[in-house]
């Protein structure tokens, strides 16, 4: 599908990469790998052809490309279906074509004309264009991956400039899904959705039958879906047919076979050259000296991997000491409109507690660290204890960096008197040396801005750290320094996070977030699992049962009485027959459209023929909407 050689982008001076080779196959679904900066999401936008290189790349004739990026941009006043269906091009021109061509047809009288008979021919070709292009399902498949990826039905009416980024890139991710490319780039897919999301386009990957190169920072989803791994390191690239965790065992298998034949290289080496300086005085040993120089000029020197082992240098200390209580609340409730996020919590974190936020998206768990930090408006009573200082790392925080400013400004505008002087010593600690403190935020990577986050907010004094999904666009390795800080801070943390690795060993009490309230866990992470007897945190959010309501009462799925399951079971029923109804409707009208195409003159004369044309059609719409209404009393029970 594309052939990549000796491929080589330059940054401001600087080589990213140099001379790289490699093949992309049907079927291969490659992780990208490699530290922040190194030049993943720059490699995605050379083979997408954003951006020029030296070298070249070959593709199959015909190759379609479908490149999720980490920037977007929608047309203001489309709705979440609008937007979607904007992945079927083609398909949407031909239907409004299709609709003059019928509209014509109808008013038209001059049947024998050169130009009614046009109409008919372009009728045909449109009509079979369509039906080959997934006309009749692109409404149906669209909104299957909508709902895959979180969308409620109730949402594709709404305008999309409603939504957060993170649901405008779901949707972005949408389209790309829905428009059968060859090749699917996708730089770093998974961080705005939640768990369920992410499950399913692990099975939606899986399954799909092009090529895949994802940049991603999440080992899991690497592993469940990828088959062959590109890591860049320091400018060249190391390829395997392996997922993730198998790659990083094969290459330190590969790399400690390079070091011990280097080694045993080493010794002959160093051998001959003793026997060359030993022979070469001698007239009689010389011929036997040059041969043994000979022998070594035409050695070839084994070359070990080399590995970039630049890491961050992270400290979190505390400011002062504060009192036993750190956060003691009581009756706390939040709403956005009419979604009740929160229902009358009480809480009390006591200081040096390491506490984890788990649980599904929208369940409340950024919104009580904003409520904590004062973000947020709330009813109910918050008090925060003697001395304590909160820093506070937001979900965003990275993001809203000033774009036009460099590293050095940032880090110097958010400095005191007190710490000015460490700024650039700080930044080093960062990986931001030398000239990397001139760039402006608005070419960082997404790791790169995170990682001055991270640096930006050492500079103000805290004893408690709040830190929402830290990890986000954070490379493995960075991840582990991470990690590594927060375990040897002494203070008070609150971390939330979906990162069941990330978490392990980091936090000794767990808050679970579901349906409005806070349980509280006595154990780690582990603790958590298996007190849901589930082997992961994805199974765990997968399994939460959202509640919804029934008239007064609510339901829960696993507590249905006999009379609603067979109510469950009646409504399936209705279901299935009026899903049966709509295909054979369908089916009736796209018959009589060829028909209408291959003899229009015949066809149209039947008698009431538009009237039961025109019938046929306002019944699947009658039908329609009546599957909506007994899918929306189906759900009730889910």
């Amino acid at each position: 599908m594309l052939n990549v050689h000796n491929l080589t982008v330059s940054f401001m001076g600087t080589e990213l990469f140099s001379g790289i080779t490699f093949k992309l196959n049907k079927g291969d679904r490659i992780g990208l790998i490699g530290k922040n900066g190194a030049g993943k999401s720059t490699l995605l936008k050379v083979l997408s052809k954003d951006i020029e290189s030296s070298g070249t790349m070959a593709f199959d004739k015909d190759v379609k490309i479908g490149f999720l990026r980490q920037d977007i941009d929608f047309v203001e006043g489309r709705t979440i279906l609008e937007e979607a269906y904007q992945a079927f091009v083609e398909i949407k021109e031909i239907e409004v074509l299709l609709d003059e061509i019928n509209e014509q047809l109808i008013t038209r009288t001059d049947y024998e004309s050169d130009g009614y008979s046009q109409l008919i021919h372009d009728l045909t070709d449109n009509t079979e264009r369509y039906e080959l292009l997934g006309g009749y399902n692109y409404q149906g498949d669209t909104e299957k991956i909508l709902q895959g990826l979180g969308f409620q039905r109730d949402d594709f009416d709404k305008l999309t400039d409603t939504f957060s980024g993170g649901w405008r890139m779901r949707i972005e991710l949408a389209k790309l899904l829905l428009q059968n490319n060859d090749i699917l780039l996708l730089d770093e897919p998974t961080n705005h959705l939640d768990i369920e999301s992410i499950i399913w386009l692990e099975n939606f990957l899986r399954s799909y039958s092009g090529a895949i190169v994802l940049v991603s920072h999440d080992k899991m989803f690497l592993d469940n879906v990828t088959n062959r791994t590109i890591e860049i390191s320091l400018g060249q690239i190391y390829d395997y047919k392996k997922p993730y965790s198998q790659f990083l065992l094969l290459r330190g298998e590969i790399k400690e076979k390079q070091l011990q034949a280097q080694k045993n290289q080493e010794k002959e080496i160093k051998q001959k050259q003793f026997l060359i300086n030993k022979f070469k005085a001698k007239a009689s040993k010389a011929s036997m000296a040059q041969s043994l120089m000979k022998q070594l000029d035409k050695v070839e020197l084994i070359e070990v991997d080399q590995d970039d082992n630049q890491a961050m240098n992270i400290r979190f200390a505390i400011s002062k000491e504060p009192g036993r209580i750190i956060v003691e609340a009581e009756n706390l409730s939040k709403s956005y409109g009419d979604k009740h996020v929160l229902e009358n919590v009480d809480l009390l974190i006591e200081r040096n507690s390491k506490i984890a936020f788990v649980g599904q998206n929208g369940q409340g768990k950024s919104t009580l660290a904003k409520m904590m930090v004062g973000e947020i408006p709330f009813k109910g009573h918050l008090k925060l204890g003697h001395n304590v200082e909160l820093g506070y790392f937001a979900q965003n925080q990275s993001e809203e960096l000033p774009p036009e400013k460099t590293v050095l400004e940032i880090m110097e505008d958010a400095a005191t008197d007190g710490n000015r002087m460490r700024v650039r010593d700080m930044l080093g600690s960062f990986l931001f040396g030398g000239d990397t403190v001139d760039k402006k935020a608005k070419v960082l990577s997404g790791g790169e801005r995170n990682r001055l986050a991270l640096c930006k907010l050492l500079l103000q004094p805290f004893n408690v750290l709040i830190m929402d999904e830290p990890t986000n666009h954070l490379d493995i390795a960075s991840k582990n320094v991470l990690k590594e800080a927060l375990k040897q801070f002494s203070g008070t943390l609150i971390l939330v996070s979906h990162d069941r690795d990330f978490l392990q060993g980091l936090t000794s009490t767990v808050y679970g977030f579901k349906d409005k309230i806070i349980k509280e866990y006595l154990g780690d992470i582990d603790y958590f699992l298996d007190q849901h007897k589930i082997e992961n945190l994805r199974e765990a959010e997968k399994r939460t049962v959202v509640k919804v309501e029934k008239s007064s009462a609510k339901v829960e799925a696993d507590q249905l009485s006999k009379e609603e399951e067979k109510e469950l079971k009646k409504l399936n029923n209705r279901l299935s027959k009026i899903e049966s109804e709509i295909a054979d409707f369908e089916s009736e009208i796209v018959k009589i459209d060829l028909e209408l195409a291959k003899n229009y003159d015949e066809v149209s004369s039947r008698p009431n023929f538009f009237e039961k044309y025109k019938a046929k059609k306002a019944k699947i719409d009658s039908l329609m909407e009546e599957w909506e209404k007994v899918e929306a009393e189906v759900a009730v029970f889910s």
